[in-house]
């Protein structure tokens, strides 16, 4: 089975798409979420999708894998450990929500290359703010790879991209949300059981 239909098949299976009305981590309104933590429970499934980064990138002489803290530090390790390299994590900076920097003894030597992984992508946020990290240090981008692109590959990162799936899932503000216009209770992953954050 190709990656994607085999993803698909995975997140149905672990019941990680779910229907409702949802607050994402960007702010936005949806009626789709995709609970990747179900999945990421899963050490058997998360090593297999992780293969499939790791094999679409292993002749790129990638040096370490980055992620974004919560579950882009999950793949990001997997990844780095079945391309045999190092892993490093761009966590929200302690100084500010909309900043990213890598602490914890982290450090880059000059022109290391880095593939960045992350879960779930929707606006691209959480990719761009790991590239501004990354943009303070002495090191070459070699690619970008997400487990699920929502935008329907609509986010614009400039650089080699892969999505093991896409799916163009509809968004609002919450200004224009057809949810909320018809009173619909909202749910903000992360905050209720079974439930974490895209």
């Amino acid at each position: 089975m190709a990656p994607e239909g085999r993803i698909i098949e995975m997140l149905r299976a672990s019941g990680a798409l779910k229907q409702g009305h949802f607050v994402l981590s960007s702010g936005r309104h949806s009626d789709q979420y995709v609970e990747k933590f179900d999945l990421l429970r899963q050490p058997k499934a998360t090593s297999e999708i992780c293969r499939f980064i790791a094999d679409r990138f292993c002749d790129q002489e990638i040096d370490v894998v980055v992620g974004p803290t919560t579950g882009g530090v999950i793949l990001a390790f997997e990844v780095a450990r079945q391309l045999g390299v190092a892993a490093a994590y761009a966590e929200r900076s302690e100084k500010s929500d909309a900043e990213r920097e890598f602490r914890r003894g982290t450090i880059f030597p000059r022109s290391m290359r880095v593939l960045v992984v992350d879960d779930i992508l929707t606006t691209g946020g959480s990719m761009r703010e790991t590239l501004t990290a990354l943009g303070r240090h002495p090191v070459e981008v070699a690619g970008l790879a997400v487990l699920v692109d929502r935008s329907g590959g609509k986010a614009d990162l400039s650089l080699p991209y892969l999505a093991l799936v896409t799916m163009d899932i509809a968004t609002w503000d919450a200004s224009d949300c057809p949810l909320c216009e018809r009173g619909e209770p909202v749910i903000k992953p992360g905050t209720a059981p079974n439930a974490g954050s895209s």
